[in-house]
């Protein structure tokens, strides 16, 4: 079954200086598909809880930064009242569900737009190089937890007393736990790949020395057009990753 779309999710915490702030805010992407996308082509009721579970996925992922950064010491999430999973306050209406759902019912080969941006100041850290490493890290392993439940749940189904997962005419308990597993685990894989300003080069920097500051920023520069060259070219390597992952959390294939 052929993937059909990876998915993003962009998180920028710090105040970008005033003269970049645009790009930054324009390149809160996130992309996403599911593999079950094209399988079972996503009917109207199947295509509602599909962009409801990636809108809370990305809640949560955002949400999860902000709580860290509070945890060492910055309230700026708290402030602005973002430590809430409220979707209203993260989403951005044209870009986080207009252009989304024309994508998706147009069955595009991929799911394009942006939400707002989690605010967060690393100068307000207690421990600025652990903890802007823990709060980027925070996202990722939020929707790897997230994908961890719900995968055991998929293992224990039978014993729960839903039927044997059917590849043909999956039951709806299936279907929705499928597309949880996918869209959180894509979510925590692809924001590994280090390229600003997805998670991975948050993690990425933090490990490198002070002298790399002025590579830091040329890289950032480039960091949308780099970015988009991934997605565009190499975003279908992750798919084997993201094949193996779901069959080892769930026991089950796509």
């Amino acid at each position: 079954m052929p993937v059909g779309l990876n998915l993003v999710a962009r998180v920028r915490f710090e105040y970008p200086p005033p003269i970049i702030e645009p790009f930054f805010v324009i390149a809160h992407i996130f992309i996403a598909v599911s593999p079950c996308y094209h399988r079972i082509y996503m009917e109207a009721t199947n295509a509602v809880f599909y962009i409801i579970i990636l809108i809370m996925s990305i809640v949560i992922h955002e949400v999860a930064h902000g709580f860290m950064a509070e945890y060492f010491g910055d309230k700026t999430a708290r402030f602005a009242g973002r430590l809430t999973l409220n979707p209203l306050k993260h989403l951005d209406l044209f870009g986080s569900i207009l252009l989304p759902a024309v994508l998706f019912f147009s069955h595009a080969p991929f799911l394009f737009g942006w939400a707002k941006p989690v605010p967060y100041n690393p100068e307000n850290l207690s421990n600025k190089k652990w903890g802007t490493l823990a709060v980027a890290s925070a996202g990722i392993l939020a929707n790897v937890s997230i994908a961890i439940i719900f995968g055991i749940i998929i293992r224990l189904a039978p014993s729960l007393g839903f039927p044997v997962y059917n590849f043909i005419s999956p039951h709806p308990f299936y279907v929705i736990t499928f597309i949880i597993v996918l869209i959180n685990l894509a979510l925590a894989l692809f924001n590994l790949v280090p390229i600003p300003p997805l998670d991975g080069s948050k993690i990425l920097f933090s490990f490198l020395p002070a002298s790399a500051s002025s590579f830091i920023f040329k890289y950032e520069q480039y960091s949308l057009i780099i970015l988009l060259i991934f997605i565009v070219y190499f975003s279908d390597y992750l798919a084997p990753i993201l094949a193996f992952l779901f069959h080892f959390l769930t026991g089950l294939a796509f």
